[in-house]
């Protein structure tokens, strides 16, 4: 399949330090870059087709990425080691320090993928894991692979298809494709889904999600992932939000003698009477009373 990528981007203080180096496959273009980035270097990108993103080091301390442009601060997080970006859905950059980084493109047109999936997992769900975004920050499994391909992509040595096969094996191990177990469940969300939202509620701390918010962090339409949410934890959305609320709560007033006031402030809560009410009907005694019962436990 011949085929090469479209993308708009726009970079401001990031500077190529070395040739670019690619190779064209069969539904695939692969790239390698090496580049430099100012401090407060910004970066915009749209691709019509989709993508993998993968760092050879790690730009998480320096980097911050974002899929939304209207409030990046809270938006925001740090940028992975691999991150699969769906057709049609843009990214924002922001550098904290100057930095070098080295990272392979991997651009993708998803017929290809799914002629590559689809045999193995069902056509419903290659399309389901093409839809939705991926990231990871502990890149141990795919690491290697994406090695050998730059390897490859600098000097081939091999038939096309020994690279193709490495780009197939790098979207198995990135993309969110459910386990047989969990395909056979159906109806659900699978565990990468509720890693990334737990991740995300731990991320915005006292800002209060909305299920609109959690159903685009997962990659699903609102009222899906309202249906699937229920039978997977037995809690709506904003019922699971707030216990998560809660554990935060007790974390802090676990670690030191922090006002409950403050607290309640640092998570979003209107006051402390409100987190005082919900905390109750959670853990059925007050904030100061469970902090009293650790505190004794730990004599």
């Amino acid at each position: 399949m011949s085929f090469w990528h479209t993308m708009s981007w726009k970079t401001d203080g990031i500077t190529v330090s070395a040739p670019v180096q690619w190779r064209q496959l069969d539904g695939m273009v692969t790239v390698l870059w090496e580049a430099e980035s100012q401090a407060g270097a910004s970066g915009y990108y749209l691709a019509d087709d989709p993508r993998i993103m993968f760092f050879f080091n790690d730009v998480s301390p320096n980097v911050r990425i974002s899929n939304r442009s209207d409030d990046f601060t809270r938006n925001a997080r740090a940028m992975p080691r691999a991150v699969y970006v769906p057709a049609g859905m843009p990214m924002w950059t922001t550098s904290r320090s100057a930095h070098r980084f080295s990272h392979l493109n991997l651009h993708l047109h998803k017929d290809r993928i799914l002629r590559y999936l689809a045999p193995s997992v069902g056509s419903s769900c290659a399309q389901a894991a093409l839809r939705r975004p991926a990231e990871l920050h502990d890149i141990a499994g795919i690491d290697a692979l994406a090695r050998l391909l730059a390897t490859e992509i600098r000097s081939p040595t091999k038939h096309a298809v020994y690279a193709e096969s490495l780009v197939g094996s790098i979207v198995a191990g990135l993309l969110d494709i459910p386990a047989e177990a969990d395909q056979r469940a159906g109806g659900r969300l699978t565990q990468a889904q509720m890693n990334k939202l737990l991740v995300h509620v731990d991320k915005v701390g006292g800002y209060r999600m909305s299920v609109a918010d959690m159903a685009a962090t997962v990659g699903l339409s609102e009222s899906w992932f309202s249906s699937v949410f229920k039978k997977t934890t037995g809690q709506t959305p904003l019922q699971w939000q707030l216990c998560k609320r809660i554990e935060q709560a007790k974390q802090m007033l676990g670690k030191g003698d922090l006002p409950v006031a403050s607290i309640a402030a640092q998570l979003g809560f209107s006051d402390q009477a409100h987190l005082t009410k919900v905390f109750r009907q959670v853990e059925g005694e007050t904030p100061a009373a469970w902090r009293r019962l650790q505190q004794f436990r730990a004599l």
